[in-house]
């Protein structure tokens, strides 16, 4: 492993495939440069930049099909020759075959020869010439063999190609168990992995640092010590934790039929015995990907599209012939293009799925997306995660259950409580309150909730703990300890993770475990592992079975549940349309519940209640696009979005001029030093290398998702509204959320380094205006300038937490908890008369909140941002709470009305209302 690679450069971790990319710039430019001295007759170095760029990239190499050994081997010889020309060409050729792609198609890029006229290698099958486009992947082959017999090898497996085949790929042979995990890392291509048994573990690289990365990661050092009979099969599992998508077949010479059933095998799609006909070998490596490839409801709505159809339902859109034939709105179709409206049906009338009782494609196609998430179940939402969430509460709670939520969660939570009659019993999350945001909620507080109620005998009342996974800024949850150390408290709590924003992370290996599927699988793992019984009962020696909820160990420790009592369930919902290639709206419910059968028929009844039934076929078509985009090449995608993230990071840091008015906000900023025991501080921290930010993903209560960037720009005088509308309106770029005096950036499958570049330059030119105007302005417009950074990172209003329930709206008055019934208020303030407002700048407003009667909110107050309820129905009113709100300068606030002020339940309303 060359020095680089092993060095602290955490691109190289998150985006293996854009530092392998820049190693073949460097190696292009040196080559080029080498080039033109040689033609003007002034070289002074020779080849020795372009040999050392060479072997800085040849470490990667082994892991990639292309550009392959031949073709390097060619690149040697010039250099040997001293051919500065042709190396340059070469290289060139090489380099812009990378960056294109054209490799995949253009068998002409694989021949070393510069006249690529020539007939190129055998490495088609009959019939088949250059620029016949076939989807292209690479497959792993992980075999103990020379590299003399591994040519022939790759030879061979090219000749098993036919015409019919579909697919094409290309072998990238290594020899260990440590080589083929760096393949799985560093090749995206790679969509199926071939194990021949017996392989040895070491890599014959110098790889200290990737194995020292591995170790703590993954506990690497732990399949040191396994036999040769065993090493396929770990490695095996080894690969699925990093890629779980990827097909991975076993060649071996033992007992295959015994071996096949072995549960240690679960993650082999097929086990071969070693001597049988490669071509078999090759169709099951076909038809792994295929299976990925199918999208059974876009299939479909592609077939029913071509079919020639009247139609005589109440829909006239369909088949394009009101809108084609129109002398007004031909435009439209002419926009949308006529399969838009060739693709459209009743729901009803048959020829496609239905959403509300699918039988085919539709149920085929969730299926496969509950695969791919690593779900039991997966339920399609054409209507948003909004409608998501509502249809998990109504499905498993019902009036009167407490549900634990961080009160910070996204509106359609709060409102699938008023829905289903559940209680929320809100929980805090600790304040950023220079940024005018709020972090995640403590472990710490959530126990303290479990525990509260439980000492009240109460436990049995808690339904499910809501949290946001990750939070809108990016802060990520420790899932799986959550989740453990709330089984341990209650064994049987249903957990709903709002994942809107983190789709995605299911196909990053270092995101992957913080999922709620990632966590709830790794939960499974453990309860069947024999040591988690040891740490339940030397626990028990600790804490005793049945210990005191007031004990201030419980809160102290980290707790252990009984892996005999525990339930694993688990409820994600995900706006795939947020992070992956899904039409506005596409969103699943993904469902990992061992006790779903009891909930089958309520969740039925939940997708009855909220789901249309007249759902958007495009919409539905564009999940199963979705979902084959991720599972085929997802694990790039998301790399090269972090990528992205990273480089927008180290560019405004280290530009002298952004750095003076922009920062990019780092975990030492955003999360509370207890919460990150790692020690990490920032991905572009002098300390920082690859274990502190493996650690800090492993271990660390809060982590940041790499590909959220907080953007300060209170410092360059915007708040974050006028500089989110600046960068719209003059600018071109878009974003969402902001605060005071921040504005949030997000990177994602989309995103390209020329987005960068263009980001940068904005930033730039803003900044450059800043120092115009001031130098313009001198000393008065300086202070002016001062004045106004001051006011907007300084001058901000306390963030207030959630005050109470008005007693009213308790079931229990006298409870140390603050769980209220929600629902109650909330139908109360339909009727006008018996409701009151107060302007929030009146007198009359401060002396109730001095003197009384108490201020109780009737509905929602939602200001955005921040984007969460600052108020909710029953809510007594506090100070903090209105000081916030006058201290507000945004200008849409749900649920306010500005000319008659904050609308109240009156006082002899909520005495003369009964709770239920």
């Amino acid at each position: 492993m060359s020095r680089d690679m092993n060095g602290s450069h955490l691109d190289h971790l998150f985006s293996n495939s854009a530092a392998r990319l820049d190693r073949w710039r460097d190696l292009n430019a040196k080559a080029q440069r080498w080039a033109a001295e040689a033609r003007a007759g002034k070289s002074q170095e020779g080849s020795a930049p372009v040999q050392g760029a060479l072997a800085d990239l040849r470490a990667m190499e082994p892991y990639f099909a292309y550009p392959g050994a031949q073709l390097l081997r060619a690149v040697d010889d010039r250099l040997a020759d001293g051919d500065a020309l042709g190396t340059a060409r070469l290289v060139l050729r090489m380099s812009n075959a990378l960056l294109s792609g054209s490799y995949r198609y253009d068998e002409s890029e694989w021949d070393a020869a510069d006249d690529t006229s020539a007939e190129a290698p055998d490495r088609l099958p009959p019939g088949l010439g250059a620029g016949v486009r076939r989807p292209y992947f690479e497959t792993l082959f992980v075999s103990p063999m020379s590299a003399t017999r591994a040519a022939s090898v790759c030879q061979e497996i090219r000749q098993l190609r036919r015409p019919d085949d579909g697919l094409v790929y290309e072998p990238v042979l290594v020899g260990s168990f440590e080589d083929a995990v760096l393949a799985t890392i560093l090749n995206g291509k790679i969509e199926a992995v071939v194990i021949y048994d017996g392989i040895p573990f070491a890599s014959k690289h110098d790889a200290n640092l990737l194995r020292d990365f591995l170790a703590a990661y993954a506990h690497m050092d732990t399949y040191t010590g396994v036999s040769p009979s065993e090493i396929g099969i770990k490695l095996a599992r080894f690969i699925a934790n990093i890629r779980p998508e990827l097909d991975i077949y076993l060649l071996t010479d033992r007992k295959v039929e015994q071996l096949a059933g072995d549960s240690a095998a679960s993650d082999i799609r097929r086990v071969f015995y070693e001597a049988e006909e490669p071509m078999e070998v090759h169709l099951n490596i076909l038809e792994g990907v295929r299976d990925r490839q199918a999208t059974p409801h876009f299939d479909n709505l592609k077939q029913y599209a071509m079919r020639p159809i009247s139609t005589f339902h109440a829909l006239p859109i369909a088949r394009g012939k009101s809108i084609i034939k129109s002398n007004w709105i031909r435009d439209f179709g002419e926009f949308y293009g006529l399969n838009l409206f060739l693709a459209e049906t009743s729901a009803t009338t048959g020829g496609l799925d239905s959403m509300l009782e699918p039988t085919g494609t539709i149920k085929v196609a969730q299926e496969k997306f509950a695969r791919a998430v690593g779900a039991d179940h997966v339920f399609f939402v054409t209507n948003g995660t909004s409608t998501s969430n509502k249809m998990v509460y109504q499905a498993v709670t019902k009036p009167g259950d407490i549900v634990i939520v961080d009160r910070n969660c996204h509106k359609s939570h709060h409102y699938g409580m008023v829905l289903s009659g559940a209680q929320p019993l809100y929980v805090e999350a600790f304040p950023m309150t220079e940024y005018s945001m709020y972090g995640a909620v403590p472990l710490r507080t959530i126990k303290q909730a479990l525990l509260d109620l439980q000492a009240e005998g109460r436990l049995d009342k808690v339904a499910m703990v809501t949290l946001t996974n990750c939070t809108f800024d990016g802060h990520i949850y420790n899932t799986r300890q959550v989740m453990a150390e709330c089984l341990a408290i209650k064994p049987d709590l249903i957990f709903l993770w709002d994942e809107a924003w983190f789709g995605f992370a299911r196909w990053s290996p270092f995101l992957r475990p913080r999922t709620a599927m990632g966590a709830a699988a790794a939960l499974e793992r453990w309860r069947d592992d024999p040591a988690a019984q040891q740490a339940w009962d030397a626990q028990v020696q600790e804490l005793g079975a049945q210990w005191d909820p007031k004990d201030p160990r419980l809160l102290e420790r980290q707790l252990v549940p009984n892996p005999k009592a525990m339930r694993i369930r688990v409820y994600e919902t995900d706006s795939v349309h947020k992070s992956m290639s899904s039409l506005r709206q596409g969103s699943i419910v993904a469902v990992r519940d061992e006790d779903y059968d009891h909930h089958v028929s309520a969740f039925h009844e939940a997708v009855f209640i909220h789901a249309s039934t007249s759902p958007n076929a495009q919409i539905i078509a564009s999940l199963d696009i979705a979902r084959r985009q991720m599972e085929l090449e997802g694990y790039e995608l998301v790399m090269r979005a972090i990528e992205v993230a990273l480089a927008i990071r180290r560019e405004i840091a280290q530009h002298p001029l952004i750095s003076k008015y922009f920062s990019v906000l780092g975990a030492d900023k955003m999360i509370p030093p207890e919460f990150r025991p790692s020690g990490f501080s920032d991905y572009l921290a002098a300390e920082t290398n690859w274990l502190t930010a493996v650690k800090a993903l492993k271990d660390d209560e809060f982590c940041l998702d790499p590909t959220r960037l907080t953007l300060v720009c209170g410092t360059a005088g915007f708040d974050g509204t006028a500089f989110k509308n600046l960068l719209a309106s003059k600018y071109n770029i878009q974003l969402n959320k902001t605060s005071r005096n921040s504005v949030l950036l997000q990177s994602n499958i989309n995103n390209t380094r020329s987005d960068v570049a263009a980001l940068i330059k904005v930033l730039l030119d803003i900044s450059e205006g800043i120092e115009a105007r001031l130098r313009a302005e001198g000393e008065a417009g300086r202070a002016a300038f001062a004045a106004k950074v001051a006011s907007l990172m300084e001058d901000v209003p306390n963030l207030p937490n959630f005050s109470r329930f008005h007693d009213g709206y308790r079931d229990n008055p006298a409870s140390a908890t603050t769980e209220g019934n929600m629902r109650t208020a909330f139908f109360a303030a339909y009727d006008e008369d018996e409701c009151e407002y107060l302007p929030l700048m009146n007198p009359a407003l401060d002396d109730r909140l001095k003197n009384g009667p108490e201020l109780v909110s009737a509905n929602f107050v939602i200001p955005y941002p921040p984007g969460f309820p600052i108020m909710v129905p029953g809510q007594v009113i506090d100070a903090d709470t209105i000081e916030f709100m006058r201290k507000l300068d945004v200008k849409e606030i749900h649920g306010y009305n500005a000319a008659r002020g904050i609308k109240l339940i009156q006082p002899s309303t909520i005495s003369g209302k009964s709770k239920g």
